[in-house]
């Protein structure tokens, strides 16, 4: 896993030879990361004899913008200026800024939320005369070719509406199906002539496994196997005498079961046909299957109660005396916005989705709520409709610590 991590890091960061990162935020406010600096040390946009400086205040208060404005160099008080600001997001959206007097400087009357990443239009109204100025701050954005990504396997959804399961967390061992076992006994008794198969041996169903001369009708007949498996038992040798002992048993082993510890406090949670997510303890093998039933006696020492789950292992990766741990999915709540557990990452001091538009990508701040595991309930950052990096997210990451694309608060 680490090798294809680090191939995958390596096409991405090859083939975006053909993407443009954006110019690295380094000062505390994004707005004056270009141009020149005022005494506040904020960005400062001139129109003449007009001046107009913006910072991003958030030193004890959430983000807000503080402007001062002076003409000919001489400070304007607040009350004799109107401020406006426009901040186009990424996805198109707009956001209208509006001031208040405040002291010497003008104070946004609404928070400038996270990521300070945008393009501004600042219209600033004197003594009747307008000014006007644009910039772009960008902070967390990358382009990224379409071929690029798709090579590094990033995968793009959308976020939306899904029910966030409630989760009870087990552990046990994988075990055989007691359904899916059979004896096979001899018909008649009589001495055994043949034995065709051996322990361990896969066979179908309707097939030879030894014959036996019955000793009423001395007539050689066949033993075959009711259902298809493998031999997990062999009492049968060539002249040893059949009698009401079972010959052989088969198990199938298509179908197997996850027998679960659980506590007694937790088993009105649990009913059958509910879903489980089950995992090998290592991770290396994961899969799903429902719950059967609960019965006396639990799978661990200390246990009172095991809850058995029927997992499909057609596929034979699960071997009777696994360790696992099993996620029973008990019920759940619709949530407005959720997006793939996996998409989050943690960049600089926030957890971010990567949101997308063509070929650029975006980290997005984001507070979580809820969450199943596979599913993360989003509380606030993203809305429902946005495109997000799904799969693949630490890969967009890298290439913006990389490149240094980033605004550090």
């Amino acid at each position: 896993m680490k090798l294809i991590s680090l191939l995958m890091l390596s096409m991405l960061f090859t083939l975006a030879g053909c993407s443009k990162d954006t110019e690295p935020e380094r000062g505390e406010d994004a707005v004056h990361e270009e141009g020149e600096r005022g005494p506040h040390g904020g960005r400062l946009l001139k129109d003449g004899n007009v001046s107009v400086e913006l910072v991003i205040f958030e030193q004890g208060v959430e983000p807000e913008l503080r402007a001062w404005i002076t003409d000919v160099g001489k400070p304007v008080l607040p009350a004799q200026a109107q401020l406006a600001v426009e901040l186009r997001r990424f996805g198109g959206n707009v956001e209208r800024i509006e001031f208040s007097a405040e002291q010497d400087f003008l104070r946004s009357t609404t928070d400038v939320r996270e990521p300070h990443s945008f393009d501004a239009s600042v219209e600033a109204t004197i003594d009747g005369a307008t000014h006007a100025w644009k910039f772009e701050s960008l902070e967390g954005r990358v382009e990224i070719a379409a071929a690029a990504a798709q090579e590094a396997g990033v995968v793009i959804e959308t976020a939306g509406p899904r029910l966030i399961q409630d989760v009870l967390q087990l552990y046990g061992t994988i075990a055989v199906n007691p359904e899916s076992v059979r004896a096979v006994s001899a018909r008649y008794p009589g001495p055994i002539k043949t034995v065709s198969r051996s322990l361990g041996d896969s066979v179908a169903r309707g097939e030879v496994l030894a014959t036996v001369e019955s000793n009423e009708s001395l007539q050689t007949y066949s033993v075959v196997a009711p259902i298809g498996g493998v031999i997990t038992s062999r009492n049968a040798n060539p002249g040893e005498v059949a009698g009401e002992t079972p010959l052989f048993e088969i198990t199938d082993l298509a179908n197997v079961t996850a027998q679960l510890s659980v506590f007694a406090r937790d088993i009105a949670r649990v009913r059958p046909g509910q879903n489980v997510r089950v995992r090998s303890v290592d991770g290396a093998i994961e899969g799903t299957g429902q719950v059967i039933g609960v019965s006396p006696g639990g799978a661990g020492s200390n246990q009172a109660l095991t809850v058995r789950v029927k997992i499909d292992n057609r596929e034979r990766r699960w071997t009777p005396g696994l360790y696992v741990n099993a996620d029973v999915l008990t019920g759940g709540k619709e949530v407005p916005v959720a997006v793939k557990t996996a998409s989050l990452q943690r960049f600089r001091d926030s957890q971010v989705v990567f949101r997308n538009e063509g070929d650029a990508y975006e980290a997005q701040p984001v507070e979580m709520g809820r969450g199943d595991g596979e599913w993360t309930e989003v509380v606030s950052g993203l809305s429902a409709g946005a495109r997000y990096v799904a799969a693949n997210s630490f890969l967009i990451k890298a290439h913006l610590e990389k490149s240094s694309a980033a605004h550090d608060h």
